[in-house]
């Protein structure tokens, strides 16, 4: 009898074969790898990650000007916004969304019906689960990180190690605490600093 794959073993797949194709004359210029997380209309069951870079070239376009040079190469606005994969319950990942539907489904957080915001504030039910969703998933790409690190991966894609950077736009201020918890320390030293 086969496994069931699960989600995380997709996201883990799929961005392996995203960051083996990256083109090969960008991958000596990549200084960091950027895990951004979004979601759909603000909906926790509509989450997905990019799977990002930055590059010492798009850091010295950020330095033409008279930005701090912390600023330029750790704040995300900075870097390259756009043109990456998306993974997750998107349209972009048809493999991804079933996949994590059922699990959140099977694990006890999904709940039906349209997004509403207003519902959701007066639903302490809705809520909770909601609010379980978006840990699941933070969670997600934190364990996606840890395994891009333990696996090799990055090492062997890259032909060095890389920092892993956190992002999620609704939760400022918690791409820290992220990016703490998805790297060994020696990597983020200037990330942190």
């Amino acid at each position: 009898m086969t496994e069931r794959k699960t989600f995380q073993a997709h996201l883990r797949q799929a961005t392996i074969g995203i960051l083996e194709c990256i083109p090969e004359h960008l991958k000596h210029e990549v200084y960091v790898l950027a895990l951004n997380i979004w979601r759909i209309d603000a909906d926790n069951r509509r989450p997905y990650v990019d799977i990002g870079y930055n590059t010492e070239s798009q850091y010295q376009k950020g330095m033409l000007g008279d930005a701090d040079p912390w600023e330029v190469r750790w704040n995300y606005a900075f870097w390259i916004l756009e043109g990456f994969d998306r993974l997750g319950n998107v349209p972009e990942d048809p493999v991804g969304g079933p996949l994590y539907e059922e699990e959140t489904r099977r694990l006890g957080m999904w709940y039906d019906g349209e997004f509403d915001l207003d519902r959701m504030l007066e639903d302490e039910k809705l809520s909770a689960k909601s609010e379980l969703l978006e840990l699941h998933f933070n969670d997600a790409v934190i364990d996606l990180a840890r395994y891009l690190h333990s696996s090799g991966t990055i090492e062997r894609v890259f032909g060095r190690p890389l920092p892993v950077v956190i992002f999620d736009m609704d939760c400022p201020g918690w791409e820290e605490e992220a990016t703490k918890a998805a790297n060994p320390a020696d990597l983020i030293q200037d990330f942190l600093a």
